[in-house]
């Protein structure tokens, strides 16, 4: 259902105004978040730090996102350099971002771009048949990086239109009806600004929790704001209950300092990453699949309480075994040993550097 809010906004804009979407921009002019990979005032955007920093803003806040994107950016200056560096040196620089995925994708569409003569296509169509660029990251990189009208939805985005218009669908069903609302006050002229615009007024403003209603451009025509449930916005479906799993994990030392690691499959959960070997991961934690499931046969030490780690669509909890072995022993097919000093170097996703400060505590 969308209220008044809507009504109000399409009737400023018949009459040729676009008004709320110009008092927005003129909100956003005053109060824009200084981001690192924004564009500064009057000056063109650099489509492949758009791309780069939405790539990584993908289910990941900004203030995560920010130390990373300017360490890629310092390394891999544009998106030639980023497409000659190996797949090993993307996944190490990423690892903690989480998602892993999006960094395989990231280095195939630089690779594919810079094949192309280095330039991203400004439009939609072209961006979305780009590795790793989905409806809305094609949206957000044309209007941003190209000034095209596009209709840009993100998280934050979805919360200033759904309590602006009252849209009682709860997500995720609502997203055909947040972006047709969004259609509805995206200009013609700054869209790219628009978008960011509506990005910062639902991470400062709009807020999930006490929003700050008074300071709001959009104020007079909120149907939820009028209602006073605006934090009852975006309505969302009944939680399902997350599944869990488990599985060990061993932590083998060899007596010269070395640590066994081995690289996970590149496709699937946290593809092409380093790990610590281990079981698979099960729906209730069977003692004697876990140990059957060590590389090497040494004396394992468990580790107390393990660790606990959460996926989208499940939780994980790993047991942890750790172990010393001779300085002679040859590491198992599918394996290899680095120095424990060097871990860093390596492509350790945040559940794996869970493992060693685990270790570090309990050693």
């Amino acid at each position: 259902m969308v209220a008044r809010g809507l009504a109000t906004i399409k009737t400023a804009s018949d009459a040729g105004g676009w008004s709320h979407a110009t008092n927005l921009l003129a909100w956003y002019d005053r109060h824009r978040r200084k981001l690192p990979w924004r564009a500064e005032p009057g000056e063109s955007a650099d489509p492949y730090a758009v791309w780069l920093s939405e790539i990584m803003l993908q289910q990941t806040t900004v203030k995560a996102v920010a130390p990373y994107f300017q360490r890629f950016l310092a390394r891999w200056p544009d998106v030639a350099a980023l497409a000659a560096a190996p797949i090993d040196e993307v996944m190490r620089e990423w690892a903690g971002l989480g998602y892993y995925s999006r960094a395989r994708s990231l280095h195939a569409c630089a690779r594919i771009v810079a094949e192309r003569g280095g330039g991203f296509p400004a439009d939609e169509q072209h961006l979305l048949a780009l590795p790793g660029i989905g409806p809305y990251t094609a949206a957000a990189i044309a209007a941003i990086a190209f000034g095209q009208r596009a209709v840009v939805v993100d998280g934050n985005v979805e919360r200033v239109v759904t309590r602006l218009f009252a849209i009682e669908q709860p997500l995720p069903q609502a997203k055909p009806a947040i972006k047709a609302a969004t259609a509805t006050l995206t200009p013609d002229v700054r869209a790219g600004d628009f978008a960011q615009a509506m990005m910062d007024l639902g991470a400062t403003i709009c807020t999930p929790k006490r929003p700050a209603c008074a300071l709001c451009p959009f104020l007079p025509v909120c149907a939820a704001h009028a209602r006073g449930n605006a934090e009852s916005f975006p309505r969302k479906a009944a939680k399902t209950l997350r599944p869990h799993r488990a599985g060990a994990v061993f932590y083998l030392r060899r007596a010269d300092g070395h640590v066994l690691l081995r690289t996970r499959p590149p496709q699937g959960l946290l593809g092409g990453m380093a790990e610590f070997p281990g079981s698979a991961w099960m729906a209730a934690f069977d003692l004697a699949t876990a140990l059957a499931s060590a590389p090497l046969a040494a004396a394992y030490r468990q580790l107390d309480a393990g660790v606990v780690h959460v996926f989208t669509h499940f939780a994980l909890h790993l047991t942890v075994y750790l172990g010393c072995v001779d300085a002679h022993i040859v590491a198992p097919e599918g394996t290899y040993w680095v120095p424990d000093d060097e871990l860093d170097r390596h492509a350790l996703p945040s559940l794996m550097r869970k493992v060693v400060a685990l270790v570090v505590e309990q050693s």
